[in-house]
């Protein structure tokens, strides 16, 4: 079995993570707020989730003002968006290979 889900990544077994980097998947970039509302988590769950993210270097974050207003928003890198791609290929192949 362990040879099946190698490929599966730790980082994306968290369903906010997952979430999170869905999101990112299809958006350019999707601010604090947004992302919050998609998902319905709380600020530190959602705080402490973006922050895993971006220490593996999977998102990248922008900090600037709306109306002098502090604005985060957030965007998948690339190297993000390549981790999350074969995660969802490894998915795909564990289901496929079941039936």
């Amino acid at each position: 079995m362990s040879g099946i889900i190698q490929h599966i990544n730790k980082a994306f077994d968290n369903r906010v993570r997952l979430g999170i980097m869905s999101v990112l998947m299809v958006n350019e970039k999707v601010d604090f707020k947004r992302l919050k509302q998609l998902l319905g988590v709380t600020d530190g769950n959602l705080a402490s989730h973006i922050k895993a993210l971006e220490k593996l270097n999977y998102i990248e974050v922008y900090k600037t003002f709306v109306d002098r207003k502090p604005n985060t928003s957030y965007s998948a890198t690339r190297f993000g968006k390549e981790a999350f791609k074969k995660h969802i290929d490894a998915l795909e192949k564990l289901i496929h290979q079941q039936k």
